[in-house]
């Protein structure tokens, strides 16, 4: 299984010493739930990412760059999007078309379609990095811990780079994973074989049959019960149609 990741255009990069004075580190977020493999302390950086449905939703940018490879982590917040988006139906003009409130798809879309939106997340992050300066080479289903998600593999048409992206929804997070290597590298195998979901406490999480976060969190693994609900702040679990 190979790993990948998207960013958004507002990727923050922090250039760190020279690869033979470094030693790759496993770097935990209890915060945002992940874990993964990096060669340094990434640097992390609040923005906002704007959803399909045109929420500007909380995220965070943890990036680190070896000479000319660049590694990057970005989590996307989706659980206050149901407010954000029906704060923003309300806005709508009048006679406005279903797009705008929502109204026409009643509780299947949410207003303001904010339902749709965190359904089609993985989609919609995919999306950007195809419109890329780049040559998608490899487009794939894929899971992590069970825990589905996007792969893409991109190479550069300027100067040959190659891209390697992952992109999973967990708890009603994005998570888009990011690394690039220059022309010839290897693949940046010890980042993107590394990641991990992990609780509050750090430990990590991997579960007994696919979790789809449209849908209630299967049990976990060694006996333990349904790991942490899709359905946080506004954003109600199995919202996804039967």
């Amino acid at each position: 299984m190979r790993l990948m990741s998207v960013a958004p255009a507002v990727l923050i990069l922090l250039s760190v010493t020279p690869a033979n004075a470094q030693e790759w580190s496993e770097f935990v977020s209890r915060e945002d739930g992940f874990k993964l493999n990096v060669p340094a302390a990434p640097k992390m950086t609040e923005t906002t990412y704007t959803s399909e449905y045109g929420a500007a939703l909380p995220a965070r940018v943890y990036a680190v760059a070896r000479g000319e490879e660049r590694y990057s982590m970005t989590v996307v917040d989706y659980r206050p999007i149901e407010k954000l988006l029906t704060e923003k139906a309300k806005q709508c003009p009048p006679f406005a078309d279903e797009r705008c409130t929502g109204l026409g798809g009643g509780a299947v879309v949410g207003a303001g379609y904010w339902r749709t939106d965190v359904r089609g997340a993985l989609v919609w992050a995919s999306w950007q990095f195809m419109q890329r300066n780049a040559v998608v080479t490899h487009y794939m289903w894929n899971f992590v811990d069970l825990v589905e998600g996007h792969q893409l593999q991109l190479t550069n048409r300027t100067d040959r780079s190659r891209t390697f992206v992952a992109i999973y929804m967990h708890a009603n997070r994005l998570y888009i994973m990011e690394g690039t290597v220059p022309d010839g590298d290897p693949e940046p195998g010890l980042f993107q074989q590394s990641l991990g979901f992990v609780d509050k406490d750090g430990n990590g999480i991997r579960y007994r049959d696919y979790y789809d976060n449209d849908y209630p969190p299967p049990p976990l693994a060694g006996g333990r019960g349904a790991g942490p609900a899709a359905g946080a702040a506004g954003v109600p679990a199995g919202t996804g149609a039967r």
